[in-house]
């Protein structure tokens, strides 16, 4: 499974985690493009998850495409990152 698809951010998360909620409406105040997905649909995401967060299932999970990651991000700390990514 690749980390990121053409250049987008990708967030790893679950429908009923509020962390994921609020960090996808930030993106989406922002008009930023990313891909979604549900690891509770997809096995290999949440193996890629708990890879990245040393063996924790932690969501928000999101893949920056500089290969960057952030995982359960405050607004702030997103918002900061989008802007040194200009978006």
């Amino acid at each position: 499974m690749t980390m990121t698809t053409k250049g987008q951010i990708v967030v790893y998360g679950t429908t009923w985690c509020p962390d994921c909620t609020r960090s996808k409406r930030l993106l989406d105040r922002r008009q930023t493009p990313y891909s979604w997905v549900n690891i509770e649909e997809d096995p290999q995401a949440v193996a890629l998850v708990v890879q990245l967060n040393r063996g924790m299932r932690i969501v928000p999970t999101i893949v920056f495409p500089d290969g960057t990651v952030l995982a359960e991000p405050s607004d702030r700390v997103l918002a900061g990152k989008l802007e040194s990514l200009g978006r």
